[in-house]
């Protein structure tokens, strides 16, 4: 079961929300319930959950700036925030936070909520599985030493595409957060830049293409994903020490 905490401070929306889904019969539990950002921030750090359904506008602390400290902690709780109609610009910072879904307050339905829950159900699964699936290759070692599912699922993500074009912005959409958000979470949790890492799955390919092919240098590079030439030996060069040329006639 994934656990859920409902933050609400208007208590008739609280136990409307809690008592129109049969929450276990959709794979959730709902795990805790708070009326303020800061109450509910001490309950994540305590114990974090699966999915924190939050509204927007509350006392001491509201809805965005209880997300934004739950992604200064680390904590990669999935968030649905509950909001007014209109209130586009918070909408807007709540994804770029990295909410997955928003709800309407004012026009909310099970139908509403039980689409969404099927939704973050999904998104948690898919998580799981990565974080916990055998991985090979030059993301492999890293990946199996990092617990944190959106990081995995970035990790997994390269390892798979890395000869397609990358960039921290289809990264950040990937994983529905904001893309200073995910550069500052896999320095945090890795020890290295995305773009380092990137180019260290990159020139890994590509020194098991020079050393098993026959390939031209230049082929290389783009099967791994530079499609500037100078700009893969620049950046070979950096990592190993040697041209891919010269590392092939050394191997």
């Amino acid at each position: 079961m994934w656990k859920v905490l409902l933050v609400e401070d208007e208590t008739f929306v609280r136990e409307s929300v809690r008592e129109s889904i049969r929450w276990e019969d959709m794979g959730f539990t709902l795990a805790g319930e708070a009326s303020n950002g800061e109450e509910a921030l001490r309950m994540i750090k305590n114990e974090p959950p699966d999915l924190v359904l939050c509204d927007i506008v509350m006392p001491q602390m509201d809805g965005l700036a209880l997300l934004k400290e739950t992604r200064k902690a680390g904590i990669s709780s999935k968030f649905v925030m509950l909001t007014c109609i209109g209130d586009f610009e918070s909408m807007r910072q709540a994804m770029e936070y990295g909410a997955s879904n928003y709800i309407l307050k004012l026009s909310m339905s099970v139908k509403d909520l039980r689409e969404t829950l099927g939704k973050i159900d999904a998104e948690l699964k898919s998580a799981s599985a990565a974080a916990s699936s055998p991985s090979t290759g030059a993301g492999g070692s890293l990946q199996d030493k990092i617990t944190h599912p959106e990081v995995n699922k970035i990790i997994r993500y390269i390892e798979q595409n890395y000869d397609q074009d990358i960039t921290l912005k289809s990264l950040s959409q990937y994983v529905m957060m904001g893309e200073n958000y995910v550069s500052a979470l896999f320095k945090k949790k890795t020890g290295e830049t995305l773009i380092h890492y990137l180019h260290r799955v990159r020139v890994g390919k590509a020194i098991e293409q020079l050393k098993n092919t026959e390939l031209p240098v230049n082929r290389i590079g783009q099967n791994v994903g530079f499609m500037n030439d100078n700009y893969f030996i620049k950046i070979f060069k950096r990592m190993t020490g040697t041209t891919p040329s010269q590392y092939r006639l050394t191997r």
